[in-house]
């Protein structure tokens, strides 16, 4: 039995951070796990410049609210769910996921929580497990699943290199250079091919 899993922000909608890096005017908020393989660190940091600016989860979800899938990404995971199990594994939260599962059809996600004030402050966050893709990936290999996975990011190649099969999607030049023996796709019908070729 197959299952693909795949990566949300990059891959299926634009990254939520970068979108609100543009909405609210702050640069720094622009910074990934394309750039940072460490995302404990990264959340970390991205509550520090939340909390010096004055900006909650409310402020977030406006932003998201505005973002639509990328092009084709609804399309491609109706297709794909068509010929095999499909579950999105995302180091996002379920705070912001929400409206974007709406517009994909409400996929399968796992995913993250935050630890939001009354205020809308978000003041801590809550991953799933460590290593969340990784594990996940394992624990389905563990019931009896075949995994092919598909990212763009460092916290990506974990389950990638975990898989039978595992493909980087619109990933950077440097994380392609480090991993030449990983295919890498830029387009759906290219992801959806190669997925096909493995079922």
């Amino acid at each position: 039995m197959n299952i693909v899993c795949l990566d949300m922000e990059g891959v299926l909608v634009p990254e939520i951070w970068i979108a609100f890096s543009e909405a609210s005017g702050i640069p720094e908020l622009k910074r990934t796990t394309r750039d940072e393989p460490d995302y404990d660190k990264l959340m970390h940091w991205r509550l520090g410049i939340l909390k010096e600016h004055g900006l909650g989860l409310p402020e977030i979800q406006r932003t998201i609210a505005q973002i639509d899938p990328l092009p084709g990404a609804k399309a491609f995971l109706d297709q794909l769910r068509t010929m095999t199990q499909v579950l999105i594994l995302s180091d996002t939260f379920e705070e912001f996921a929400k409206p974007l599962m709406k517009k994909l059809g409400w996929p399968t996600l796992f995913c993250n929580s935050l630890e939001v004030a009354k205020s809308g402050e978000i003041i801590g966050f809550r991953m799933r497990v460590q290593q969340s893709k990784l594990t996940t990936v394992k624990a389905l290999q563990s019931i009896g699943y075949e995994t092919i996975a598909s990212g763009d990011s460092y916290n990506d190649l974990g389950m990638i290199q975990a898989s039978k099969a595992g493909f980087l999607f619109k990933s950077t030049e440097k994380i392609k250079a480090d991993h030449p023996e990983i295919p890498a796709y830029e387009t759906f019908e290219e992801l959806l091919a190669a997925i096909q070729g493995t079922l």
